[in-house]
């Protein structure tokens, strides 16, 4: 089974079930060559599961197609070889130093001339500075870049990200996300899974995913275009009775605070004015506004069905 060409990962009808309950449900993906695509869900919404799929730590019970050209199923085991996997978890040695992690790393893959190679990692990345430094004594930023350098290690064609700047400070996660689009644009291919909206809006391509089901797909413009919200911005004073009233109201999809406002939105721009005229006036403001990522993003969790069975 060959994937077409320049996609890095096609898969159809991914499907995984722990007993009774399914956590991924007939999955399609399709990621081109050098993109940058974002999974966006909740906890628990089969992200982490579906990644573990695609590099063959998990066999699907359902479900076929190719990951770097070989079958997911029966060649697992070639598609290891050329993965970058970084965990939601550090998952490096704590009590050796970042050469010496890096050093372990790369006798693992048995990379040729590794200590030049592991020399050339710590300067790409910034770690040279550091490489005598335990890994256990880094901040989380550092040991982000640290295991960002350990996955780049053995020259991969795929990077699987899981949640990798969970806890990480602002600065620390932009400068990951700038590394990010140069490793893209000298071709390798990301897949990452991220809460973060302006994340997601740095991505090629994002697909929202909840219970194991696919609901969305396609770039940030495309998402937001199709989204059928029609969205306002609320601000003044009583915010917290009139999300609240909102929320009891069948016309509203979503109401959401953003900072000192709300965000609330509807099916359509009547039903929308519709819901709001009795909330009109006093100190409250109304103003249109284009809905973003994140509106879209609650709207399709509202909509989601758990897939939880006791």
């Amino acid at each position: 089974m060959n994937a077409p060409a320049g996609d890095i990962i096609d898969v159809r009808g991914l499907t995984k079930r722990y007993g009774d309950r399914v956590v991924v449900d007939r999955f399609d993906m399709r990621v081109p060559r050098g993109r940058i695509y974002g999974f966006l869900g909740p906890n628990g919404s089969g992200k982490t599961t579906t990644i573990r799929m695609l590099c063959g730590l998990l066999t699907p019970d359902a479900g076929e197609g190719t990951c770097l050209g070989h079958d997911i199923r029966r060649e697992s085991h070639l598609i290891k070889r050329q993965v970058g996997y970084m965990t939601q978890k550090f998952g490096l040695y704590e009590d050796l130093s970042i050469e010496e992690n890096l050093d372990f790393i790369g006798r693992i893959y048995e990379i040729p001339e590794r200590k030049a190679k592991v020399a050339a990692t710590l300067e790409r990345l910034g770690l040279a500075t550091r490489r005598k430094q335990l890994a256990g004594a880094l901040s989380g930023g550092w040991k982000q870049r640290l295991a960002l350098s350990a996955c780049l290690l053995h020259e991969p064609r795929l990077l699987l990200l899981d949640e990798p700047t969970a806890g990480v400070d602002p600065k620390a996660r932009r400068e990951f996300w700038d590394q990010l689009h140069e490793l893209c644009a000298g071709g390798l291919t990301v897949l990452v899974s991220t809460h973060y909206m302006d994340e997601a809006e740095r991505c090629h391509e994002l697909a929202y995913i909840a219970y194991g089901r696919l609901l969305a797909h396609g770039s940030a413009e495309q998402l937001i275009a199709s989204a059928g919200l029609a969205t306002c911005e609320i601000t003044g004073a009583g915010l917290t009775q009139l999300a609240r009233a909102l929320r009891a109201d069948p016309r509203i999809r979503t109401v959401a605070p953003f900072g000192a406002a709300l965000h609330a939105s509807a099916a359509t721009p009547e039903e929308l004015e519709a819901a709001l005229a009795a909330h009109r006036g006093g100190d409250i403001r109304i103003e249109p506004v284009a809905p973003n990522l994140e509106d879209i993003f609650i709207a399709l969790m509202q909509e989601a069905k758990d897939n939880y069975s006791s």
